[in-house]
C-alpha cells in the first residue's frame, strides 16, 4: 500500500476527534503507546497489517490513507488555488490541510470541480446564443409567433364592433399562432437541453467529436484504437479527422520517444523552440508533443491561416469559443502575422478569478505546391498556468460577445454580459 507522508497525522486527528487516548488505542491494536506516538508524528512507517488494525479501530477508510487518494485531493486543491490567484492560498501547506482536515479538503475540491463544470455550461450556452444559426432561427420563430399573438390580441381587446365573421377569423389566427408559439418554445427548450448540466460538451461538428474523443482517451491516441467503436466519433468526417490526428501524434512520438523526450523536457522545460532544436523536428511538432500528453496540464490551440481554431486542448480556467471568432489579442494570432517568429506573453482572463497563463506561440509556413503554389500557415499557442507575479499581463478574453472588458481596444461588438 502506498502511504502518504501524513498518514500518521491523519491517524492522530481521527483519534483525537474520537476522544481516544494514545494508550487506549495502542493497547487495542497491540502496540506500545510510544510506538504509536512515533507513527502519529510520521517518524515510523506502518506495516499493512498494523495500518488495517488502526483503520478498523478508528473507523476510517484505508483508501483515505493511500498516497493516490491524497494526491488526488492535493491536485484538486492546487487547481482551486490556481483558479483564484489573488486569494493568496497557502499552496505550500496543502499537505497539512489534507492531513488534518481531509473532509474539508474533499469538500473544497468538489466545490471547485462543480464551479468549473457550471462555468463550462454557461460558456457553452452563451456561445451558442451568440453564434449558433439553428438557435438563431428557433428564436426568430418564437419571436415571430409572439408578435402575431400580441397583434391579434390587441385588435380583439381594443375593437368593440368587430364583425362576427372577422372575430371568428381572428380567434382562429390566435389559436394557430399560439400553437406555433408552443411548438417553437418546446423545440427551443429541447435544443438547449442538449447542452445542459452533464452534457456541456454537446457535439456540433466533426472537430468537436475529435476533441471529445481525445479528451476521453486522455490524449493517449494509440494507432491500435478502433475508431469505429468510439461513441464520440459519430460521423465519417470525425473518424477521418481522428485518424489524421492519430497518425500525426504517432509520427511525433516516433521522432521524440518518451524516455528521451522526458529527459529533454526536464532539462529544457516546456520550450518548443529548444525541444524542436534538440530533436531536429518542426517547431509545431514540439508544441504538440509538449501539450498532447496524458496528464500534461498544459493547453494547446492550433489555427490555420484564416484564424480558425483547428484543435483545442484548453487548460483549466481558459475557454475558447465553439462558434465564431476568438479574441484577436491572443498571442496565437500575433504569431500568425509573424511567421517563424516566436511570441511569448503572460495573459490574464477577465472575471473575479482572473486566471493567468504564460502563452508561447509560433507560426509555421509550408508550400505544398512549390514556388507556384499557395503559402499555407499554421500557428500554435501553448498555455501554461502562471501564478500571480510582478510581470504585467496582457488582458484577453474568449470572444467579444461574452467578454466583459468594456474598454478593450480590440472589441468588435458589444458584449451581451453588459447592459
Amino acid at each position: 500500500m502506498a502511504l502518504s507522508a501524513l498518514t500518521g497525522s491523519r491517524l492522530r486527528e481521527r483519534r483525537q476527534a474520537l476522544g481516544l487516548r494514545q494508550a487506549d488505542l495502542a493497547a487495542e491494536v497491540g502496540i506500545s503507546a510510544s510506538y504509536l506516538n512515533l507513527i502519529e508524528h510520521n517518524r515510523r512507517r506502518i506495516a499493512d497489517d498494523l495500518l488495517t488494525r488502526l483503520a478498523a479501530a478508528l473507523d476510517v477508510s484505508l483508501d483515505s490513507l493511500q498516497e493516490s487518494h491524497a494526491e488526488g485531493r492535493l491536485d484538486a486543491l492546487r487547481a482551486a488555488a490556481a483558479a483564484v490567484p489573488g486569494a493568496g492560498a497557502e499552496v505550500d501547506r496543502l499537505d497539512e490541510l489534507v492531513g488534518r482536515f481531509p473532509g474539508w479538503a474533499a469538500t473544497l475540491g468538489e466545490l471547485h470541480d462543480r464551479s468549473h463544470a457550471l462555468g463550462r455550461v454557461v460558456e457553452v450556452l452563451s456561445d451558442r446564443m451568440a453564434h449558433d444559426p439553428h438557435l438563431s432561427a428557433s428564436l426568430h420563430e418564437v419571436l415571430s409567433a409572439v408578435s402575431s399573438v400580441r397583434t391579434t390580441a390587441a385588435i380583439l381587446a381594443d375593437t368593440d364592433d368587430i364583425d362576427p365573421a372577422w372575430r371568428q377569423r381572428f380567434h382562429q389566427n390566435l389559436h394557430a399562432d399560439s400553437e406555433r408559439l408552443a411548438l417553437g418554445a418546446e423545440a427551443l427548450v429541447a435544443y438547449l437541453d442538449a447542452a445542459g448540466p452533464g452534457q456541456e460538451h454537446s457535439i456540433a461538428s466533426p472537430q468537436e467529436e475529435v476533441e471529445a474523443w481525445a479528451e476521453a482517451c486522455d490524449w493517449q491516441l494509440d494507432m491500435g484504437q478502433d475508431l469505429a467503436q468510439s461513441t464520440h466519433l459519430a460521423s465519417g468526417a470525425g473518424r477521418s479527422l481522428a485518424l489524421a490526428l492519430q497518425t500525426q501524434l504517432a509520427a511525433d512520438l516516433a521522432a521524440m520517444p518518451d524516455p528521451a523526450f522526458a529527459e529533454a523536457l526536464a532539462r529544457l522545460g516546456p520550450d518548443p523552440l529548444a525541444l524542436a532544436g534538440a530533436f531536429g523536428v518542426p517547431v509545431l511538432a514540439a508544441f504538440r508533443r509538449i501539450a498532447l500528453r496524458p496528464g500534461s496540464g498544459l493547453g494547446l490551440l492550433l489555427c490555420d491561416g484564416s484564424g480558425t481554431l483547428t484543435l483545442r486542448k484548453t487548460a483549466a480556467g481558459f475557454s475558447s469559443p465553439r462558434f465564431g471568432a476568438a479574441c484577436p489579442l491572443w498571442p496565437l494570432f500575433t504569431a500568425l502575422t509573424r511567421p517563424e517568429t516566436p511570441v511569448e506573453a503572460v495573459i490574464a482572463l477577465p472575471g473575479p478569478q482572473g486566471a493567468r497563463f504564460r502563452a508561447r506561440a509560433f507560426c509555421q509556413t509550408r508550400f505544398p505546391g512549390g514556388f507556384r503554389g499557395p503559402e499555407l500557415r499554421e500557428a500554435a499557442m501553448l498555455l501554461q498556468p502562471e501564478p500571480a507575479g510582478a510581470e504585467a499581463a496582457l488582458e484577453v478574453g474568449s470572444t467579444c460577445r461574452i467578454c466583459p472588458r468594456a474598454d478593450c481596444p480590440a472589441r468588435r461588438e458589444p458584449s451581451i454580459l453588459r447592459g
